[in-house]
């Protein structure tokens, strides 16, 4: 356990865009035996609590935290092979981007569009984190989890997380802590040794294939994936980096809207969007004496086509340009991408938000869509 008097004081020193105030306790557990003491004594407490792991993905308020804050500081990775997968146990506080640097340099295929994602692997399934044409949910067989509610410790598999673009059960409804990840990845060794190198899973995103001078659904060394991902992200200010004053964020602050399809015809004909697959239904007997196969079916559920749309198109769309600040903010727009939001330097959170809420606002005025945060917001609203 590293001593609370040891450790940075304030989310300012513990999240990526450098706001936030005191927590009133601060405790930074480092084994898992430590991670799951510690948790349950928060809640017995009965006191506001906090679990924290890279604060890549969280904007304070300048307010003490009235509160315990509880660092997730556990590292390990364990590993078992089964025919050309190998399955991953993670601890959550190993730091994501550090996982997937160790396994691209094994040779295991899986998650290397992932790269230079930040923040800890605990927190990957709560967002199900994604990028470049792959999501964590291609990855994910199960978290172990400490359930607040009930106290108990148990294994879930992905499949009852309801993975979703940027979401999860994890972030609606259940509460408590990912003590550790498993994942399953594909052991690329064996082709390795026929095909000179240890290839990527087939690409998926029309962008990163470009970059590599390749086409969807191509498969390229793993390292090739790696690193152009992370020029990629370094472009857009994406890439933790001290020498970049676009990378003092939170990564993207809003999600790219989901819509239906008939709303999505009433935006500009430029406006970028992508077509989401039908949810599956389950099949339904009906009985004879039900329905006799004339007019609706009784109890049926609309499918109704979604889209996804462009974020940072409707951003710009609605007149807000890259490096956009309010007067005499010290929050200003990403220069590099409109979908991050960055301290220019001694910024508070509730700046942050001011600037948050103005872009919706904008947003919703010009096309009638309302951004929502990425983030987690302690102790602001939009």
């Amino acid at each position: 356990m590293v001593p609370a008097d040891a450790a940075p004081t304030t989310f300012a020193d513990l999240t990526t865009i450098r706001t936030g105030g005191r927590p009133l306790f601060l405790l930074a557990p480092e084994t898992e035996d430590e991670l799951i003491e510690t948790v349950q004594d928060a809640w017995a407490s009965g006191e506001d609590w906090l679990l924290l792991g890279g604060g890549s993905n969280t904007v304070a308020a300048d307010t003490e935290f009235d509160g315990t804050v509880v660092r997730v500081l556990t590292r390990g990775i364990t590993v078992e092979r089964s025919a050309d997968r190998v399955i991953l146990r993670v601890q959550a506080g190993e730091p994501w981007d550090d996982l997937v640097a160790h396994t691209v340099a094994q040779g295991w295929s899986g998650i290397e569009a992932l790269s230079g994602i930040p923040g800890s692997t605990g927190a990957a399934p709560v967002q199900n984190i994604g990028a470049y044409g792959q999501e964590l949910a291609n990855s994910l067989v199960a978290i172990d989890f400490l359930d607040y509610e009930s106290g108990e410790r148990r294994r879930i598999p992905a499949a009852e997380l309801e993975l979703g673009y940027r979401t999860s059960l994890l972030k609606h409804g259940l509460r408590g802590l990912v003590v550790a990840v498993e994942l399953e990845l594909w052991d690329t060794e064996a082709e390795a040794s026929v095909l000179g190198a240890a290839l990527s899973r087939p690409l998926a995103f029309p962008q990163l294939a470009d970059a590599l001078g390749v086409h969807v659904g191509d498969r390229v060394p793993l390292a090739d994936v790696r690193a152009t991902v992370l020029r990629l992200r370094a472009a857009k200010g994406m890439l933790l980096n001290p020498g970049d004053p676009d990378a003092t964020s939170a990564g993207s602050f809003f999600t790219n809207p989901i819509v239906s399809l008939s709303f999505s015809r009433t935006l500009p004909e430029s406006a970028p969007r992508w077509p989401l697959d039908d949810p599956e239904l389950p099949d339904r007997v009906i009985p004879l004496e039900d329905y006799y196969g004339i007019g609706p079916v009784p109890g049926a559920v609309e499918v109704v086509p979604l889209v996804k749309l462009s974020a940072a198109w409707l951003i710009e769309h609605a007149g807000i340009s890259r490096g956009f600040r309010l007067p005499g903010s010290r929050a200003a727009v990403s220069s590099k991408h409109t979908l991050a939001l960055t301290n220019t330097g001694g910024a508070s959170g509730e700046e942050i938000a001011q600037l948050a809420r103005f872009v919706q606002q904008r947003v919703q005025a010009e096309f009638g869509v309302i951004l929502q945060p990425e983030p987690v917001l302690v102790g602001l609203g939009l």
